[in-house]
């Protein structure tokens, strides 16, 4: 043979995604430091380009979340943007309870919008967000707890395919509702904003922003790195074994409850990760996240990047962001037409994704 394995065409288009992957990292790992030049500098990152590129780092942990659920185990979630909001919700009752004067033992007393609507105490699920530790650990462990028990209760049931994006999308729903309501604690339709801080550090400067980036990018990284090689060991074959064939994989013996509901809860801390380092970015958090539109959009970034490879995932959440960013600017209105367009024809004519079309198998 004149060519070694590492010369098939899979090969080379796997080093050159890495390459082009590590180039990615490199390259917005020096958008903070970019900024401080000169406005006037050619290599100027403009303050709006940082926050952006934050955001869509967000994203794509969310997106590569939501890949390693449907792209590996075939769990297609349109509740996935649930997960994330509740990871935001843990992050924003931190940043709240950092905000006012200062009570007993130096602890602050009750966020602004409580004393508005009237409460004279702390709600119970609210006593230890004032620690950052514990705020964090709620981060990962709120979704982690919620996609334990739906994803137990459908995947013992043996509910798949629609049913179950079905019941995703009816959770994420009804949360959008009951977070809606002013007593259940949680701001109401206004939710959290105006944070202050975070970790002693004013959340209004250049210096946080650019520490919250860097969190959001070694956060992406080491998601990404968790994710492939879970899906690189005998595990991750059994999840793909699962996808393509569920009940062939549960005649053999597996327990297919188990790994499904492994990779759910998984991926749902992700997902909660996600929204915790995109809520201090953003400066707001709201019921508007569990909107179902949310889930969907993230469907179409992992769908139009290639579902079951990862890399695509990130890919297709920074490009179609990208598209939404630019185009919400020159023609709002054209936006979700051209979403909905967009998965359309990805579905069609591109069922592998932009990782399909680089390997020239897209059709």
């Amino acid at each position: 043979m004149s060519a070694t394995a590492l010369d098939t065409p899979p090969s080379r288009l796997r080093l050159g995604l890495r390459a082009g992957m590590i180039g990615a990292v490199c390259l917005l790992a020096a958008f903070p430091v970019l900024n401080q030049l000169p406005e006037t500098h050619a290599l100027h990152v403009s303050d709006f380009l940082v926050s952006v590129s934050g955001k869509w780092i967000c994203y794509a942990i969310l997106a590569l979340s939501l890949d390693l659920a449907w792209g590996y185990a075939g769990i297609l979630s349109l509740g996935h943007g649930a997960f994330f909001a509740l990871g935001g919700y843990a992050m924003g009752m931190h940043l709240m309870r950092l905000i006012g004067p200062r009570g007993v033992y130096g602890h602050p007393v009750l966020p602004d919008f409580m004393v508005f609507l009237g409460y004279r105490e702390l709600p119970w699920y609210w006593l230890g967000f004032d620690n950052v530790a514990f705020a964090m650990l709620m981060v990962l462990l709120v979704p982690g707890v919620l996609a334990l028990v739906l994803g137990w209760l459908c995947f013992r049931s043996r509910i798949t395919g629609v049913y179950l994006s079905i019941i995703t999308q009816a959770m994420t729903y009804a949360l959008m509702l009951a977070f809606f309501r002013n007593d259940m604690g949680f701001g109401g339709n206004n939710g959290f904003t105006d944070f202050k801080e975070l970790l002693g550090m004013p959340l209004n400067t250049g210096a946080a922003r650019a520490a919250l980036f860097y969190a959001s990018l070694v956060s992406l990284v080491v998601c990404y790195l968790l994710c492939r090689w879970m899906t690189a060991t005998k595990y991750g074959r059994v999840l793909t074994a699962i996808r393509d064939a569920e009940s062939r994989v549960r005649f053999l013996g597996y327990d297919v409850t188990r790994h499904k509901l492994f990779a759910f809860v998984a991926s749902a801390m992700m997902a909660g990760l996600a929204g915790a380092l995109y809520v201090p970015q953003v400066g707001i958090i709201n019921p508007g996240e569990f909107s179902p539109g949310n889930s969907i959009e993230a469907v179409v970034w992992v769908a139009v990047g290639g579902r079951g490879t990862l890399v695509g995932a990130v890919l297709g959440a920074f490009s179609v962001n990208g598209l939404k960013t630019w185009l919400t600017s020159a023609a709002p209105d054209l936006w979700l037409f051209v979403l909905g367009g967009l998965f359309v024809a990805v579905t069609l004519f591109l069922p592998k994704g932009l990782i399909g079309l680089l390997q020239g198998r897209g059709k």
